[in-house]
């Protein structure tokens, strides 16, 4: 039975004028003008029997006309002398069919026509507007559902995105501080992690989301210094990312310096012993296999002492001098004393601990293959129990570097994505939260940041290909990478109160909605707007409160204060601090 069933006794008003998907509608009855609300739904005539056309209201206004009379005399001031003129504006957003086959009450986000001049227009609410978002809360199929809350619009409907749509073409999740992103986020990955064989990784750059627990998620931390005099492994979910797994940029930007002017040589030369100390470390493996196919950047161990031995034997190379029994500096002579200091600098620094001062486990020619296992295989299942959402917590790595690490996980995961057989291939979806810290919108020509977004850049751009999903989160989408955000279908906007942020957002909206943006800055806290691919119906969705709340860290400031209650701590944060570990605790 048809859900939109109108009597010719409750038009709201007549179309007067069609533009594309943008419709103004002449609204005569002024009580009926009064109820309207912006943002609600409106319901017009199709010029095909059984559709109907389904728009937002964008705008209403009452103008006061000079009637001809009034002009012809302009002495009059008789309240009769100006008609008034009601319009609404209209943007239409998708089509309900009576009857598709044998479903009734099809919504599509398809326009296939556009009403007619003088189509009768209706409003869309009570039990009707009840009814259409049932419709659109059934209209994805059971496997494809991702729950995330209920319409402003009627909030006994419950707000579904499409899974599969959400994942493959890309998603943004922005909001000011406190607005509720970690809350959506949060909510998003606990519908992940309840499917069988979910595969997700999350960039928890500062600890967020370590209460996200249960069978279906499994948490990891970049080792910091307290774990470098321990036995931990992988096992432990604590991560080592050996230095031999940078690339040879992320090497050129971590060891030379580009403002030396001995850097092109330094650079030559760090990628010549390199290469050198991986041939020597696959002959001594008998990876025969390899050895004619291998480059600088393919990850493969090598003893890093032999290439310090060897750059510092160029250093101090002396050669036979023009005259017989004379000596001159080698070429290199001299010219890579800061490239070894750097060097050994870097692997004395107990904060890069995790890249220079691993087990030796992570050494071994195998180990590899047991990271990937763990990052990207490691879905949960009957015998591990390890959950097929795993949570990455960066927080002990240094700023400075924290690009290069991040970019380092995400470029292991679309490489092995790249070179698995499609057959193969599970997909798998990477969350990004603080973005802006590593996906910067500005960044000089090989610095770290730089190499971070060369790679999220590809990512963004092929990793549908390679079944990579990519899930933006930021507070500041104004210094988040426009090639990034640009690839993003899907936009999932909580409270923005910065007009530059704001004006970021409305770009990404569609023209037709981009009245949208005005919302931004007056979303309550947990209310977002979500537009694109996998959202039907691009409305406000109040999302639900997750299972377990992450630590967004939003302190009770006053009711603190009014506590009777001691504070302490210091002297264990002191502690913390010196030994550059948040696990240091005072026993």
């Amino acid at each position: 039975m048809p859900i939109l069933d109108y009597n010719d006794n409750e038009i709201l008003g007549r179309v007067r004028s069609v533009d594309t998907a943008t419709v103004i509608v002449a609204v005569e009855d002024v009580e009926r003008l009064r109820k309207l609300q912006v943002n609600r739904l409106a319901v017009l005539q199709s010029s095909r029997p059984g559709q109907h056309l389904i728009g937002i209201i964008q705008k209403i206004t009452r103008t006061a006309i000079e009637s001809k009379e009034k002009k012809n005399d302009p002495d009059k001031n008789n309240e009769e002398d100006f008609n008034e003129q009601n319009n609404v504006k209209i943007t239409l957003i998708g089509t309900l069919i009576n009857r598709l086959g044998d479903k009734s009450n099809v919504f599509r986000r398809t326009l296939e026509t556009v009403p007619e001049i003088e189509a009768n227009c209706f409003s869309l609410e009570g039990e009707r507007l009840t009814n259409f978002m049932r419709v659109i809360a059934n209209i994805a199929e059971d496997k494809q559902r991702l729950s995330i809350g209920q319409y402003t619009l009627d909030d006994a409907a419950d707000a579904y995105l499409n899974g599969n749509k959400f994942f493959q073409r890309h998603a943004v999740i922005v909001g000011s501080t406190g607005s509720g992103k970690s809350w959506t986020t949060a909510r998003i990955l606990e519908q992940v992690a309840r499917l069988d064989n979910a595969n997700a990784i999350v960039f928890d750059v500062h600890g967020e989301y370590s209460p996200l627990i249960g069978s279906g998620f499994q948490h990891y931390r970049i080792a910091g210094p307290a774990d470098l005099d321990t036995n931990t492994s992988l096992e432990d979910g604590v991560l080592f990312l050996p230095f031999w797994l940078l690339g040879y940029e992320a090497m050129t930007s971590m060891f030379v310096d580009r403002s030396d002017q001995n850097a092109p040589n330094q650079t030559m030369l760090m990628s010549r012993t390199i290469v050198n100390a991986k041939r020597k470390y696959l002959e001594n493996g008998m990876h025969n296999d390899i050895l004619d196919n291998f480059t600088i950047d393919s990850p493969i161990p090598f003893n890093l002492d032999f290439v310090i031995n060897e750059l510092n034997r160029l250093n101090s190379e002396m050669v036979p001098g023009v005259k017989a029994g004379t000596e001159k500096a080698g070429e290199f002579n001299g010219k890579l004393s800061r490239l070894i200091q750097r060097l050994e600098n870097k692997m004395t620094d107990r904060r890069l601990g995790f890249l220079f001062q691993g087990t030796n486990e992570t050494m071994q020619f195998d180990w590899l293959e047991k990271l990937v296992t763990a990052l990207i295989a490691g879905t949960k299942d009957q015998t591990s129990q390890k959950g097929g959402v795993k949570i990455i917590d960066f927080s002990e790595v240094p700023s400075d570097i924290l690009p290069l690490m991040v970019s380092l996980v995400a470029k292991i995961v679309f490489s092995i994505q790249q070179w698995t057989l499609s057959t193969n291939r599970h997909p798998i979806a990477i969350f990004c939260d603080e973005a802006h810290l590593y996906i910067p919108e500005r960044n000089s020509a090989g610095s770290s940041g730089d190499i971070s977004v060369e790679i999220f850049e590809r990512i963004a751009k092929e990793g549908r290909k390679y079944g990579v999903g990519l899930v933006v989160v930021s507070q500041r989408p104004s210094e988040v990478n426009r090639t990034v955000l640009s690839q993003c279908n899907n936009l999932v906007a909580m409270r923005l109160t910065n007009g530059d942020d704001q004006a970021v957002v409305r770009r990404l909206l569609p023209d037709s909605l981009g009245g949208f943006g005005d919302l931004l800055p007056v979303l309550d806290t947990g209310e977002a707007l979500v537009v694109g691919d996998a959202s039907l119906l691009p409305t406000r969705i109040r999302i639900s409160e997750p299972s377990n709340r992450p630590n967004s860290n939003t302190i009770d400031f006053w009711e603190r204060w009014a506590e009777d209650a001691s504070v302490g701590g210091h002297i264990s944060a002191v502690n913390g601090w010196r030994k550059q570990s948040v696990q240091t605790e005072i026993l």
